[in-house]
């Protein structure tokens, strides 16, 4: 019982209390990586749009979870959207139907590398070719010779339709091979026997190649959850929770919640969207449960979407049970300079917002951005030095703070396909280095909150996220308004309904459902000239499906205006606009 009272508020379980006089305590780092896809499906049928659910899982999920499974000494926190999850969910239902019950799969371009006949009509060839150029060119293509080749000839092929009627089926068959090979997680290529084989034979793939193919992705994508959850279990990492399809709650709750970080932005026609706190509870509550449903526990904490956060936010997840929440820097000195405070030296510490529970951490722009932006183009020991350096320079500056906590948080998915090797000798070496500094200490927020209870006052928030702390990537430009006010108008037609007609609760959910996947941040994402062609297109289209699709199931005629696009992209965002700084460059 002395011991208790005598305990410092933050302990490090690694020293003894004479140790801990005479050493200095290592500064606590958190690395996030933060998985999130949207939904692809559409829901009446389960066919998917676009493939990057299944392709992500091969080759980022799987080699994130191994990286740590091969070192001991790591430590992470993990964040899946729910909604994510149901898709890798169901991507494994559907192979182990196509593989061992005669079942279809849902997945035109999955399909298409499994079925034994292939369909090539003109249109068919035109989607493989297109969907298989879709990587990066330098990474992913131009590193295997054979599939450069089949690159270069699917392109030419492109460019003169007329030709396509010379392709032959082989040719299909192995620039789909080479596209999922591609695809794979490096830790895979490495130590599967049958990826090394597919990948010596170079060309002249069989149908029992794809075959073999096919089964290593179903082994793949069926047990990555599970070895998320093995790892959670053993406390080598820490699990969270996103609300169910990755909306922007502050949005949801206050329109006006975006001029707190820019003033002059202009918002859409609607004065707010109707019943926003009910809908944020909803995808709070949803989000929980399916987190639940495939980890077995309650989750500790929460990455609210795109770390966006107000203070009506952050009141909210923390009455819902929620220990700890994380955002974006920015936010972190819009907040404190709104509170009148002078920032600390040393800003890296645990906060709280006024009278609520819920532990607020605050991403490292600078380090996260470095990761994201970087060092994909620095040899891997380089960049981990000079990662590792900042780290040390912010440990001289928080010695007086034995409870500085650094947060690293990004992309644990796009971004690697930026680096060589899928990112596999950076992480390594992030992970190696980190676990072999004295100065240094992995850990995650609740092995953190476990041990120190300091926690520094927010007495104001400014809402924003951790996109240059605002939420200008998706409220503000023309078309981003436009499809607020697509939703707002829905929404409306929603609420008149459930109010008004009884429906079977089976109804009731798959609305629900819809809804919830209209109010996906990732729309508004991709909303705007500055985004590309290409990406804007297929957004657009899926935007205006699933508020189609929504209408339907509340019997109500959808609106003209669905008809049309209304968003055209023409830019060339950095790595493709999938990922943005936390700061502005």
């Amino acid at each position: 019982m002395v011991w208790f009272w005598l305990r410092p508020r933050c302990w490090d379980k690694r020293f003894t209390m004479s140790d801990k006089a005479a050493t200095t305590s290592p500064l606590n780092v958190v690395i996030y990586w933060h998985m999130h896809q949207p939904e692809y499906r559409d829901l009446r049928n389960g066919e998917y749009h676009l493939p990057w659910t299944y392709l992500h899982a091969i080759k980022d999920y799987v080699e994130m979870v191994a990286h740590i499974e091969n070192n001991k000494a790591a430590r992470a926190v993990i964040n899946f959207a729910p909604v994510l999850l149901e898709q890798i969910d169901d991507y494994a239902q559907q192979l182990e139907g196509y593989l061992n019950h005669g079942k279809a799969l849902r997945d035109p371009l999955l399909s298409a590398l499994a079925e034994p006949v292939m369909s090539l009509n003109k249109e068919s060839r035109i989607y493989i070719l297109k969907s298989c150029l879709r990587a990066n060119q330098e990474r992913l293509v131009n590193r295997f010779p054979a599939f450069k080749t089949l690159a270069k000839m699917a392109k030419s092929a492109l460019r003169n339709p007329e030709v396509l009627r010379y392709y032959s089926e082989h040719f299909f068959a192995d620039l789909l091979v080479w596209y999922h090979l591609a695809w794979m997680a490096e830790t895979v290529r490495i130590t599967d026997d049958r990826i090394k084989t597919l990948m010596a034979k170079q060309q002249h793939y069989s149908l029992y190649d794809r075959n073999l193919l096919v089964e290593v992705i179903n082994e793949l994508i069926s047990g990555v959850i599970g070895r998320y959850r093995a790892l959670a279990e053993t406390a080598r990492i820490e699990l969270s929770m996103t609300p169910y399809a990755h909306p922007i709650v502050p949005l949801l709750l206050d329109f006006k919640s975006a001029r707190q970080a820019m003033p002059e932005v202009q918002l859409p026609l609607a004065d707010e969207y109707p019943g926003g706190l009910e809908r944020s509870r909803w995808h709070m509550e949803k989000g929980m449960a399916v987190f639940k449903h495939y980890f077995g526990f309650e989750p500790q904490g929460c990455w609210p979407s795109e770390g966006s956060i107000s203070a009506e936010t952050v009141e909210m997840i923390s009455q819902m049970g929620i220990k700890w929440l994380a955002s974006g820097e920015t936010v972190l000195r819009n907040s404190l300079h709104k509170s009148a405070v002078v920032p600390d030296k040393c800003i890296h510490q645990a906060y709280h917002y006024r009278h609520t529970e819920a532990a607020c951490f605050f991403r490292d722009d600078g380090l996260s951005d470095s990761i994201g932006f970087k060092y994909s183009d620095w040899h891997a020991d380089d960049a981990v030095a000079n990662l590792i350096h900042h780290l040390e320079k912010i440990a001289e500056s928080c010695t007086d703070k034995p409870e500085a906590v650094v947060s690293i948080i990004l992309d644990g998915e796009n971004a690697w396909e930026y680096y060589p090797e899928n990112g596999y000798h950076f992480i390594s070496a992030l992970y190696e280095k980190l676990s072999q500094h004295n100065g240094l200490k992995m850990t995650t927020y609740s092995e953190y909150l476990e041990t120190c209870e300091v926690r520094k006052p927010l007495n104001e928030i400014t809402a924003g996220s951790w996109v240059y702390g605002s939420f200008s990537t998706w409220i503000g430009d023309r078309d981003k308004n436009r499809a607020w006010d697509m939703l707002v108008d829905a929404k409306i037609v929603y609420d008149r309904v459930m109010s008004k007609v009884d429906l079977s609760s089976e109804r009731v959910q798959a609305i629900n459902m819809q809804l919830a996947t209209c109010e996906s941040s990732d729309w508004f994402w991709w909303f705007g000239e500055y985004n590309s062609a290409e990406s804007v297109a297929a957004f657009d289209e899926q935007f205006r499906l699933h508020l189609s699709n929504f209408y339907q199931l509340l019997n109500v005629e959808a609106p003209d205006y669905l008809a049309q696009a209304f968003s055209f992209g023409s830019g060339h965002p950095a790595m493709g606009g999938a990922m943005l700084p936390g700061q502005r460059q």
